[in-house]
């Protein structure tokens, strides 16, 4: 892949996710569909997945970018179902899928389809957790998801790689196999925990937002290879890390959470872009790889997969369920009651992605002097397991959501928690204000003094704002009409810093400096809008 072809990558999934947000289609199946329409399209180059890029490069920043997203009182909340799903799922996936694909593929060998179950196993949690946070589900289903998508892919490399020994003919048992998978997820999150202390205290010592936001950008990448580089799995390294360092975000300052939250948005949307893209894009190069097996007979072999990934996420899922809380009277104190729809949502919502492919595009040409057995077919069951997965999950997805009726979020019992919390701290910093002002080395005129208590009446306002009548003429709020009038407000001024400019009155740099102004007022009145 040359320059010109990553760039053209890059826009053309870019534009298609951006057109996917006026449509009811979830951006990751329609970028995979353009990609396999793209695939025949006579010019476009020949994209190949390199798993020696996509599991070191790629793989790293979208994980440290949802872990920073996480909330780790969330997670921690949720562990039980979240260790059961990431862990104890893709295991089972694993021997369940694995040995299906053996008793449906002639010739298969065990070691080969178990290769495959653990290539298939880790669902992809992007494509589910868009869904989720767009048709308001409850937090815990969200969380759930997340949490499950964060640990799997280290559980699914773990299992691949003790699969991979045993097909290859390295001698490798249960018991080395639970071993070096014990040694693996230790060391993975031992890791973690060392680096997380020493970078969170270098992120805080470095002062220039630049600066902290170049060391953000390394973090993911730092973790994995240290990981990896003592044999530990560097996916819970990053995790750990980036779970840790989101935890105490508060603790950076103001501009550095500004930056950095752009800058982990930005290339998040390129890469996830980017994959799914990837993932269309990779048809013909898989089914030129088919070699011996004709298309219709893998085909056929694909749907078997296909269901088998599907029923056996069920198998799992719902025991997994109900039978902690029916033998734990613990569990059914600690957490709430749970009815069919939510653990039917989490079944249904296991689409496979980018991983997987990357995983399997790794598997040898040759193992101990021989070829990998049917390594062509676990390449096309797997690509066909992803489009499946996402094609008919992910569109079938948001109609069962709504058919099943599950109670979403409040927004108003939200917005009334938040307004609660802003009353608390606006009292906070105005006792805390009056104590300042009443220091004669804080003397202030008059009419700042005022403004800071105005600023803070404003701010303390404004969330309760939200929950008042609507205009009866627009159906604005106060607030929403506050905000507009604002931006009218501000837009005026900018177009007045640009003539000046103009009349050359000022020059470019003076009118950026008051231009960044007003872009941070106008930021601070919208803020509240968006993230509402």
């Amino acid at each position: 892949m040359d320059a010109l072809s990553l760039v053209a990558l890059v826009a053309v999934s870019a534009v298609i996710a951006g057109a996917a947000r006026r449509t009811p289609v979830p951006a990751p199946l329609l970028l995979v569909a353009a990609g396999l329409a793209a695939s025949y399209v006579p010019g476009v180059p020949d994209y190949t997945l390199d798993p020696h890029i996509v599991l070191p490069l790629v793989l790293p920043p979208l994980l440290h970018t949802a872990a920073l997203e996480s909330s780790y009182l969330d997670l921690r909340a949720n562990l039980r179902p979240v260790a059961l799903l990431s862990v104890g799922y893709v295991l089972f996936a694993t021997l369940a899928v694995g040995y299906l694909a053996h008793l449906m593929v002639p010739d298969l060998p065990l070691t080969a389809a178990l290769v495959l179950g653990a290539v298939i196993a880790p669902p992809d949690a992007v494509a589910a957790t868009a869904i989720a946070r767009r048709l308001g589900l409850p937090g815990r289903i969200t969380t759930i998801l997340q949490g499950e998508s964060l640990v799997n892919d280290a559980t699914a490399i773990t299992a691949y790689k003790v699969a991979l020994a045993a097909a290859v003919g390295e001698a490798v048992g249960w018991a080395g196999g639970l071993t070096e998978f014990a040694v693996a997820a230790l060391g993975g999150i031992g890791v973690g925990l060392v680096l997380m202390v020493p970078i969170h205290w270098l992120r805080r010592s470095l002062r220039e937002p630049l600066l902290q936001n170049t060391l953000s950008l390394l973090i993911p990448f730092v973790a994995y290879a240290a990981a990896e580089r003592v044999h530990a799995s560097g996916v819970l390294a990053v995790v750990v890390v980036a779970l840790y360092l989101g935890h105490r975000s508060w603790q950076v300052d103001f501009a550095t959470r500004l930056q950095e939250e752009a800058v982990w948005k930005m290339v998040a949307f390129v890469l996830e872009t980017s994959v799914f893209a990837l993932i269309g894009l990779q048809l013909p190069h898989v089914v030129r790889e088919l070699g011996t097996y004709g298309t219709g007979e893998a085909t056929l072999y694909a749907a078997g997969v296909f269901v088998a990934v599907v029923v056996v996420r069920f198998v799992w899922v719902l025991p997994a369920t109900y039978l902690p809380r029916a033998l734990s009277r613990r569990v059914r104190e600690r957490e709430p009651d749970v009815g069919l729809a939510s653990p039917v949502i989490v079944g249904w919502a296991g689409m496979r992605g980018v991983v997987s492919l990357a995983i399997a595009f790794s598997i040898p040409v040759a193992g101990a002097g021989e070829a990998f057995p049917a390594r062509n077919l676990v390449l096309f069951l797997t690509f066909t397991t992803v489009i499946g997965t996402l094609v008919v999950q992910g569109l079938t997805l948001p109609p069962l959501i709504r058919a099943l009726k599950l109670p979403g979020r409040d927004p108003r019992a939200e917005t009334l928690a938040e307004a609660q919390a802003q009353s608390e701290a606006s009292r906070a910093a105005e006792q805390r204000l009056e104590e300042l002002l009443a220091d004669e080395r804080n003397a202030l005129p008059q009419p700042l003094a005022d403004r800071l208590r105005t600023v803070l009446e404003r701010r303390r306002n404004a969330v309760w704002e939200r929950l008042g009548a609507a205009n009866p003429v627009t159906g604005e709020s106060a607030d929403d009409t506050y905000r507009r009038l604002a931006r009218a407000m501000i837009e005026s001024e900018r177009e007045v810093f640009v003539r000046l400019r103009d009349e050359r009155r000022i020059d470019d740099e003076m009118m950026r400096t008051l231009l960044r102004r007003l872009d941070l007022e106008e930021a601070a009145a919208y803020r509240e809008a968006a993230d509402g």
